[in-house]
């Protein structure tokens, strides 16, 4: 009894001692700085900003990136090259627009297409008869999935002509090159309607500008008087991105300011994407104005992409 009450008065006095000690203004400024250093200790390791850094997860990351551009460009240049062998082994050259010289179009372009991990789906069947074809347009990949899909040849502006290697090559492939600019669609219809009469499959996009593949804009119809012309029917094919989730690709359009050299960033690291393809019943050009096959057009690729989105897209909960 006489220990617990002295062990009592001991902590009764080591208390007195430390209230009036807390009453000492050097104690008390030594215990806010003490405050302030374990507050500001705290607020230190809980912000991100001051994490410790992970070299070792960030080093992964940079090379994983380095890697995959490294394989794709191998990838890439391996089909330039095979390319350019089918231009040469075949002397493509020396007939660039012949239609039998298509089937090495869609060969090259399906080498493409594997590079961007794009897989070709294609819904019923792609004809092969001579027409003036058309597409909605949603990137610079459209060429080599159509090409994969349908033997044609496509339009080009004229400045690709002189690009280095790729411009020998398109030329090779068949190209029609064109030059855009006030007066020419006259000019152009003529080249198109020749190019027909050919019997080669020239394929072009009507909106003149990319979409992010929802809708068909505006269908700008002057060049399809070419059809009438040459009397060649009007083939639609239209084209759908979806990515792994069933919803439509958003990293495929090549739409807004995204300049051109982020784009091909984006699609070289962008997961394995399902490309649609799908042919519409040709249109007889026969009877037509400009005006009214160019009505008829934009009416039967808006229903057709809409078929299009309900037949692949996962539906909507």
């Amino acid at each position: 009894m006489a220990d617990a009450a002295a062990a009592g008065h001991g902590k009764s006095w080591h208390a007195l001692r430390l209230a009036r000690s807390m009453q000492n203004p050097a104690v008390q400024y030594s215990m806010v700085q003490n405050n302030r250093r374990e507050i500001r200790r705290l607020v230190i390791s809980d912000n991100p900003m001051h994490q410790p850094a992970k070299p070792k997860s960030s080093s992964l990351k940079g090379f994983s990136r380095f890697a995959l551009y490294l394989k794709k460009t191998a990838a890439a240049a391996g089909a330039v090259t095979e390319g350019f062998y089918l231009v040469f082994r075949h002397q493509l050259y020396k007939d660039p627009n012949n239609p039998v010289n298509t089937r090495y179009v869609q060969y090259f372009c399906r080498k493409l297409c594997k590079v961007f991990n794009i897989e070709v789906q294609v819904h019923g069947d792609i004809p092969r008869e001579p027409a003036l074809w058309v597409s909605n347009h949603i990137s610079w990949l459209d060429v080599a999935v159509l090409g994969s899909g349908a033997r044609v040849f496509f339009l080009a502006k004229a400045e690709i002509e002189n690009w280095p290697l790729l411009g020998k090559l398109a030329k090779g492939g068949g190209t029609l090159f064109i030059k855009r600019g006030s007066g020419d669609s006259v000019k152009i219809r003529e080249q198109m309607t020749a190019f027909l009469k050919q019997d080669s499959p020239v394929l072009f996009f009507p909106e003149a500008t990319t979409s992010d593949g929802t809708r068909i804009k505006k269908v700008h119809g002057r060049l399809l008087g070419a059809a009438i012309e040459a009397q060649r029917p009007v083939q639609i094919c239209l084209i759908c991105y979806v990515n792994q989730q069933g919803e439509l690709d958003m990293v495929a359009p090549f739409i807004g300011e995204t300049p051109f050299a982020k784009h091909v960033q984006n699609v070289l690291e962008m997961p394995n994407v399902a490309a649609h393809l799908i042919a519409l019943p040709a249109i007889d050009s026969a009877g037509h104005t400009v005006e009214s096959l160019t009505q008829e057009v934009q009416l039967k690729m808006a229903e057709g992409l809409a078929q299009l989105h309900e037949r692949v897209l996962k539906p909507s909960a």
